[in-house]
């Protein structure tokens, strides 16, 4: 389902948002929005995601942001912030260009809205030697998808945008690592020392709210308090679960992002009054792990 010219009015109101993309992050981003207040506008690639929310308390519509004439159908209303947190779907190099990239400058170019805000990811520090890292750190990312977000953080902060560079997204119904423990499919790297960076969906979402209402401009970390050690957090999942370790294995230097290891800091975004409500993954994975055994009980 898609909105034509002129069916979105422009907005009268202070307060006006629009969010490219209805996924993970998306969704609960344009309903937070939405219930605080703001007049919320939401764009989705598919047009069936588009029918099943049309009765949400925000206005949606389908379309394609790497497709410039798409942009025709949609008045070119002058809101207040425009978040990009559209996913790539998976793909590779070419994806991530027309989505972050194409995608990004036709926002910019179309809405020119007050504030422009990415998702982007922490995959950008290519530290391998589990150094501490923040925003001052060098992002010099050797896989051809981190320069492309790279190139896509250095478009937005020219504009005077925001770029929010979250970490491993995980939250209900979405934590690889688990799904991997539970399919017996996961693999501890080496001896497990790699370090893990991770955010969940909530405070994703909230550190994005935060710098929107807040009208903040810059890169800002969006990681929660405690980076961690891929062993110790299969050590405390596992003796959760009750379940044995996983088996130890080889690095996986094949990741799309390339493999890293590094602590990253979230004392910018917190130095500005951000809290996460999961401070650490055992906060955030206590109602996951709880949840996926009241499954396994029901079964």
């Amino acid at each position: 389902m898609s909105l034509p010219r002129g069916e979105w009015l422009p907005c009268t109101m202070p307060k006006s948002i629009l969010i490219a993309g209805c996924g993970f992050i998306g969704l609960p981003l344009a309903r937070s929005f939405a219930s605080s207040g703001w007049q919320t506008y939401a764009i989705t690639a598919s047009a069936s995601t588009a029918s099943k929310l049309r009765y949400e308390g925000f206005r949606i519509a389908a379309m394609n942001i790497t497709d410039r004439t798409s942009f025709r159908r949609l008045a070119s209303i002058p809101f207040d912030i425009v978040v990009h947190c559209a996913s790539s779907g998976r793909g590779g190099a070419a994806a991530y260009e027309a989505v972050y990239l194409l995608g990004t400058q036709n926002l910019l170019d179309h809405f020119q809205p007050g504030l422009f805000i990415l998702a982007g990811s922490t995959s950008v520090y290519a530290q391998t030697d589990g150094s501490r890292v923040d925003e001052e750190s060098a992002a010099e990312p050797s896989r051809e998808t981190g320069k492309v977000l790279r190139r896509t953080e250095d478009l937005v902060l020219s504009s005077g945008g925001s770029v929010a560079r979250l970490a491993g997204l995980y939250g209900p119904g979405r934590c690889v690592p688990l799904q991997n423990l539970l399919a017996g499919k996961a693999v501890i790297e080496g001896e497990g020392e790699r370090v893990l960076n991770l955010v969940h969906q909530i405070d994703a979402v909230s550190a994005l709210q935060f710098l929107a209402e807040n009208h903040r401009q810059g890169i800002f970390n969006a990681v929660d308090n405690e980076p961690v050690l891929q062993r110790d957090w299969f050590l405390w999942v596992c003796e959760q679960l009750k379940k044995p370790l996983p088996a130890y294995g080889h690095r996986d230097l094949s990741r799309k992002r390339g493999w890293t290891s590094k602590r990253v800091s979230n004392q910018k975004l917190r130095s500005l009054g951000w809290q996460p409500r999961y401070p650490t993954f055992r906060e955030g994975m206590r109602e996951i792990v709880h949840g996926s055994l009241g499954a396994a009980s029901t079964r």
